[in-house]
């Protein structure tokens, strides 16, 4: 730093699987900006990005999946929407045209892709997994079946630690609930990485329907019906 008008740097790094809400307590415990004012421009700054969804502006949901993690440099106490814009910018330019005709392709369009590449995010253990894990979630959308995923209930109880509870699972009136409801969420869950989101535009081809943690090697098990399914759970004890 040079000179006594010149503004403080900070390096902010933003993992995979954030949500906006934790991105936003993060750059307001960095200087960076209030997560108050990030919120207000979230929802009505008009940024210029033809991935976002012009008639849900007034609502900072509309950016959740596309503040896209990375390491970046922010200026202490600068302008919400400028700290915003760096984020969207750079997930536009990882968007290639090819990932974007795959995206229109796949019948979900890029909106769909990018919430499917947030769950598969936020379940995959390892990067062999995600084209995996994609297959299953666009084979229950075409049987059109639930998703079941059930990262998909934390969404709405970020303050939760641990798996989601019987309590969370059971209620259809939370739209993030993909045990009982069908089809995707209506925003992605988290903020993708690069990884997951060409899992979502280059799924696996499989016959798989279900997929359960095998807690011996901290790795999922995929199933094509659901006693498969139903006598693997059986061996596990998924309360330790």
């Amino acid at each position: 730093q040079t000179g006594s008008n010149a503004m403080l740097t900070t390096k902010v790094t933003i993992p995979e699987g954030y949500t906006m809400e934790k991105i936003f307590r993060t750059l307001e415990d960095k200087g960076v900006c209030s997560y108050n004012d990030l919120m207000e421009a979230a929802a009505n700054y008009d940024f210029n990005y033809s991935f976002l969804d012009a008639d849900k502006k007034g609502s900072a949901s509309r950016l959740e999946g596309y503040l896209f993690p990375d390491t970046y440099e922010f200026y202490t106490g600068m302008e919400p929407s400028s700290a915003i814009d760096k984020m969207l910018e750079n997930f536009r330019e990882k968007m290639t045209a090819e990932m974007l005709e795959q995206a229109e392709n796949s019948g979900y369009k890029l909106s769909g892709a990018i919430t499917i590449a947030s769950m598969i995010e936020k379940e995959a253990a390892n990067d062999d997994e995600r084209a995996v894990i994609a297959s299953v979630i666009y084979n229950r959308l075409k049987a059109d079946m639930p998703l079941g995923v059930d990262s998909t209930s934390l969404y709405t109880h970020q303050d939760h630690d641990g798996a989601p509870t019987d309590e969370m699972l059971a209620d259809a009136s939370d739209a993030y609930n993909t045990r009982l409801n069908k089809g995707l969420t209506p925003t992605a869950i988290c903020s993708p990485g690069i990884k997951s989101i060409r899992a979502a535009l280059q799924p696996s081809d499989t016959k798989y329907y279900y997929y359960a943690l095998d807690t011996a090697t901290g790795t999922h098990k995929f199933f094509k019906t659901a006693g498969e399914f139903n006598a693997f759970v059986a061996t596990q004890n998924y309360a330790q």
